[in-house]
């Protein structure tokens, strides 16, 4: 497969950390905490949730320049801690704000390599699946955060190194994908 290479976000960078917010689950109650932090070499998603008065998420998320619509990729490298994250694409189309969501998995310790194709992220809403969303296309995405509510009292620690936006050829597509 060729590919090409759009945006980056380096996650290295010692300012990158301030172009990010965190929403909690404080916005309805709970006290669970999470923030991006520069710790002198990366950027980390670290913080603790509570499931105390109905929490259980933390989350960070940023503004992106507007991509390509050749777009169709997204590859990022993170060391995990062992929990299941959501990497997380905002569109606002026709007046409506729209997420889209991919879970991943990572291994405590180890660092990884993950590359997802817009085709395989599922609209959501307040954790519910969306039937009748648009398609994802790149250049309706606004921004992009990491979404952490694994239903148990946990810290978490997510070191962040890159988020790259590509166009791949010959990648596969939802109709060529096998079920």
């Amino acid at each position: 497969m060729s590919e090409q290479q759009f945006e980056i976000i380096d996650f290295t960078n010692p300012d990158e950390y301030q172009r990010w917010s965190a929403v909690n689950d404080n916005v309805m109650g709970g006290i669970s905490i999470g923030q991006l932090y520069y710790d002198g070499k990366t950027c980390r998603f670290l913080g603790a949730l509570s499931l105390e008065n109905n929490g259980g998420f933390s989350s960070i998320k940023r503004y992106i320049e507007p991509l390509s619509k050749e777009v169709n990729t997204i590859e990022f490298m993170f060391t995990g801690d062992g929990h299941t994250y959501q990497l997380r694409l905002t569109t606002w189309k026709n007046g409506d704000r729209i997420q889209y969501k991919h879970d991943f998995t990572t291994t405590k310790g180890k660092q990884q390599k993950k590359t997802f194709h817009l085709h395989n992220f599922q609209a959501v809403f307040r954790g519910q699946l969306l039937n009748h969303a648009p398609d994802l296309v790149a250049e309706d995405i606004k921004q992009v955060g990491f979404l952490i509510t694994n239903k148990q009292t946990s810290p978490f620690n997510l070191n962040l190194t890159h988020i790259q936006f590509k166009a791949l050829k010959n990648h596969p597509t939802p109709q060529s994908t096998p079920e």
